[in-house]
């Protein structure tokens, strides 16, 4: 079984109660499912789950190279200098990380209201990145685009391979198929 959810903001990436903090199990009622991969509590988006150890392993280990597309509202106004910096690989100190896409976008449509709201300032400027990574290391993409002088304020999965969380409602799931992230 394969399952897309769009996991809500402030929601922890496990079944396990935690006090004060709604998880995965206030979501979604199927039993013997677990990620296949990770999405921080402060993420939103794409979280993609399966009863298949295999398949779990074939999706979230960066040695398979499957694509995952982010979104990323920053802070400041993107220069092609630090796009530029984010297709070739940023240091990070603990690690280097592998060429990513990097492209300015627009912000993306029928995006649903995060709750609580992202902070807003008159005089500074956000705009939009989509972000592709083959890889996917502890808040990668927070610590990639604070390098490049753009603190990521909302950070959202769209896609894993072919899956995408356009159409799947903010808290909602979907059974896909089990060849679904690798079908054209």
């Amino acid at each position: 079984m394969l399952i897309a959810f769009n996991k809500p903001f402030g929601v922890a990436c496990k079944f396990s109660p935690e006090a004060g903090r709604k998880t995965l199990a206030d979501y979604v009622n199927v039993g013997s499912v677990y990620p296949a991969g990770r999405l921080d509590t402060d993420s939103e988006g794409l979280l993609l789950l399966t009863d298949d150890g295999i398949l779990q392993a074939r999706i979230a280990e960066p040695k398979h190279k499957l694509a995952k597309v982010y979104w990323v509202q920053v802070e400041g106004s993107p220069s092609q200098t630090a796009l530029d910096e984010l297709h070739k690989g940023v240091s990070l100190g603990d690690f280097t990380t592998q060429p990513a896409n990097a492209n300015l976008i627009d912000e993306p449509q029928d995006l649903w209201r995060r709750d609580p709201p992202i902070r807003y300032r008159a005089r500074i400027p956000t705009a939009w990145i989509e972000l592709t990574l083959r890889e996917g290391k502890n808040r990668q993409v927070r610590r990639m685009t604070a390098k490049v002088g753009l603190p990521t304020l909302r950070l959202i999965r769209a896609a894993v391979g072919k899956v995408s969380v356009v159409g799947l409602a903010l808290g909602t799931w979907r059974e896909i198929g089990p060849d679904a992230p690798w079908s054209g």
